[in-house]
């Protein structure tokens, strides 16, 4: 499995935050669609909203930082670039996935916003 490979030899590490993004706004729009057209159960769903938020926003940081981590920012940029290594590529990768992670924080906050702001299903 996936999870199991080195994460500088799997692309699956870096779109992990985007697919964990994708099934978090397929579950909410889904969910409240059925929620409020057959139950009109406003409350539930803002409910069921905000945890499937909080699930998913704890996954997307938990891979983010596994992503940091790869990225190795925090040790310097003195690597000479006149050949594609394997720390190059790892750095690269890590650094895609951590500003994956970033960009799937903010579309999940997204999606969340009109449980915050509306107060109906109708």
């Amino acid at each position: 499995m996936f999870w199991r490979q080195p994460r500088d030899r799997s692309l699956w590490h870096m779109i992990l935050a985007p697919t964990i993004w994708a099934l978090h706004f397929v579950l909410v729009y889904g969910v409240t669609a059925v929620l409020c057209a057959k139950w009109d159960a406003a409350d539930l769903a803002r409910l069921t909203i905000f945890a499937s938020t909080a699930v998913a926003l704890t996954l997307i940081v938990a891979v983010g930082r596994g992503a940091w981590r790869q990225w190795d920012y925090l040790d310097g940029w003195d690597d000479i670039h006149d050949r594609p290594t394997d720390n190059h590529r790892r750095r690269f990768l890590g650094h895609v996935g951590f500003l994956l992670s970033l960009v799937s924080t903010i579309g999940v906050i997204y999606v969340t916003l009109p449980a915050v702001f509306v107060e109906t299903c109708r």
